[in-house]
């Protein structure tokens, strides 16, 4: 393999250095799937409060009519694109938690999915990913491959940090392929060199073992996040180990002719994580995972003109696993509680939402990790 070959495989792989603290992690660390909906989640027209007569007065043109709801309860229901995820609603295998946000919120995209990512406050800077600091505190098992996988983007979100062993996956067909084919050349007198040939072998070992070695029965979407969601399944039946990945669906900045697109993006996402359960019933994943979603902020409760919703605060997310406490959870949207800007005040610190999921899934302090006590939700038991 020559040296413009391996530079182009470590364009699409970043590999963080291991802690060198050693842990006696329990053995079989559960799985944690982070679904990032990237630009900013319309949660009200994703878990629709149709029987407020706020919600059609907010949105005349891009409500989503009565009939054409996924009905959950008398006051809430599911935009219809995620109806392949009911046979886990009525399994009570998924929670929908409303009104995730934090005070003052920031409706910048990048400075929200800062927060979001590092589980700070909204005038905190911090340089470590949540993700990061728990497996700082808590490091997984030391034969895991990996102590979490970003798949499908260049950015490790709440994986960055320099005390845990990550990956970003930007292309993981071509990772995986590409790293395969990588040769070892032996030992170099130049640190830089040496620092290099290292990173390489780095390169070929992850791919060795994190490559996918079976096929589901299970018919997975087309596109990138049917592509990512059958890599987490195969990443999830590899006995290599891994404790979090993380994909992203981009698009979901929704300022105009929001209908279409939305529903568009809700389809991936349904059909995208009914997929992903069916393989992980498969691989006999399922009861050890859970799937949640998040967002740097959700949208405006009044249309715009441009038949779209501008950048707003709280919104809803979606948990599934063989574990999950199915059934609504944190704070209806409070449509006649608007605060100036048209935004509605949040319910659930989300926080709390990674608290449950650190206390609860994982047995890891959450106060260590975010800094405070946020009381869990009862998503999980």
């Amino acid at each position: 393999m020559d040296r413009r070959d391996f530079l182009r495989i470590a364009a699409s792989v970043s590999i963080v250095a291991a802690s060198s603290r050693v842990h006696a992690a329990e053995p079989g660390r559960r799985l944690l799937i982070l679904v990032e909906l990237k630009g900013g989640n319309d949660g009200l027209n994703t878990v629709i409060p149709y029987a407020d007569p706020e919600y059609a007065r907010l949105r005349s043109r891009i409500a989503i009519p009565r009939d054409q709801v996924v009905t959950l309860s008398e006051q809430t229901g599911l935009h219809p694109s995620l109806e392949k995820l009911m046979p886990t609603w009525r399994d009570g295998k998924l929670a929908i938690v409303q009104g995730l946000g934090y005070p003052q919120p920031n409706l910048s995209h990048f400075r929200s999915i800062e927060i979001w990512d590092t589980a700070s406050k909204s005038d905190e800077y911090l340089e470590e990913g949540w993700l990061a600091r728990a497996f700082a505190e808590s490091p997984s098992p030391a034969d895991f491959a990996s102590d979490g996988i970003a798949v499908g983007t260049a950015g490790l979100g709440p994986l960055a940090g320099s005390r845990i062993r990550s990956i970003a996956l930007t292309d993981p067909e071509r990772f995986l392929r590409g790293a395969r084919l990588a040769k070892p050349e032996g030992e170099a007198r130049n640190a830089a060199l040496r620092h290099i040939l290292k990173v390489e072998n780095d390169i070929q070992l992850s791919a060795r073992r994190i490559a996918p070695g079976r096929e589901f029965t299970a018919t997975f979407p087309q596109g990138p996040f049917g592509v990512a969601a059958k890599t987490a399944a195969q990443l999830a039946a590899n006995p290599a180990g891994v404790a979090a990945i993380r994909l992203s669906l981009t698009g979901f900045d929704t300022h105009q002719n929001q209908p279409n697109v939305h529903a568009n993006l809700l389809r991936q996402v349904g059909d995208g994580l009914a997929a992903l359960r069916s393989a992980l019933e498969e691989s006999g994943r399922w009861d050890t995972t859970v799937i949640a979603t998040y967002s740097e902020f959700g949208r405006r409760a009044r249309e715009n003109q441009s038949n779209g919703t501008d950048h707003g605060t709280a919104s809803a997310h979606l948990v599934m696993g063989g574990k999950v406490k199915g059934g609504l959870h944190g704070g209806r949207p409070a449509l006649d509680r608007l605060d100036g800007n048209g935004n509605l005040p949040f319910a659930v610190d989300f926080r709390a939402y990674y608290a449950t999921l650190l206390d609860r899934w994982w047995a890891i302090d959450s106060r260590k990790v975010l800094a405070g006590r946020y009381a869990p939700l009862e998503f999980l038991a």
